[in-house]
């Protein structure tokens, strides 16, 4: 048998494998980000929960603030409580620059949409505006789009809609109206491309869903059929 000589990336993979061995988030166990322990103990979001928000409700309708509130966003759907684990895993990814954490986060969400199937022909992360993208080097949104697009198949759409106001965080702002104005005319859509298409916006978080509805606004502004938006964890 030949056995055929290893590449440039792959020797690179071995050396950091061996020197910086992935360790599970939750536990600190050696082997992946997260253990198949620490999986099993996820904190799922199960139903009934709110047909348009995702929030759980126990009617399994609307939740009260969706209630006579006329969304552009079709649907929000996320499979995880933004708790626990979850938490762990997303600030790794999103503040200590855990960026290879995308993927195995990316497979949770692929393994969700396996189950429970979502409207969408293209996926288009929810965009950082410029200046904080220079001040954190990178898109945590971006880096899950990009592995779930690798996952299933879907495109991948990132320079299309664009955040042109540096906003305040949305954890500033203490109630929903407050984070809808917050959010308002801060996305807009650079050109046509996704006129006629369905949306599946990616994001790592849903605290109101207001993000997600001005993206929904921008992106229905231009042309999209239907804006769905899938995020790993819920605030709930």
């Amino acid at each position: 048998m030949v056995t055929l000589p290893l590449s440039l990336g792959q020797l690179q993979e071995i050396v950091v494998d061996f020197f910086f061995p992935c360790r599970c988030v939750g536990c600190g166990r050696v082997g992946d980000f997260l253990c198949t322990s620490c999986c099993q103990i996820l904190p799922r979001l199960l139903p009934p929960f709110c047909l348009k928000c995702g929030k759980p409700e126990s009617s399994g309708g609307l939740c009260p603030t969706c209630w006579g509130w006329q969304a552009e966003i079709n649907g929000i759907r996320s499979p995880f409580h933004f708790d626990g684990v979850v938490r762990q895993a997303i600030h790794e990814l999103k503040y200590h620059n855990l960026k290879a954490i995308s993927g195995c986060l990316a497979g949770l969400l692929a393994t969700y949409l396996q189950v429970n199937p979502m409207p969408g022909e293209v996926l288009v992360p929810v965009p950082l505006h410029p200046r904080r993208l220079r001040q954190r080097g990178y898109n945590q949104s971006s880096l899950l789009a990009q592995e779930l697009g690798r996952l299933t198949a879907l495109p991948v759409v990132e320079d299309c809609l664009f955040r042109f106001k540096d906003s305040l965080p949305q954890a500033r702002a203490p109630t929903v109206e407050d984070r809808r104005r917050n959010m308002a005319d801060v996305f807009a859509c650079l050109d046509q491309r996704l006129s006629g298409r369905h949306v599946l916006l990616v994001d790592d978080v849903c605290t109101s869903g207001a993000t997600l509805e001005a993206c929904a606004v921008a992106l229905k502004a231009a042309g999209a059929v239907s804006v769905w938006g899938l995020t790993l964890a819920r605030e709930t």
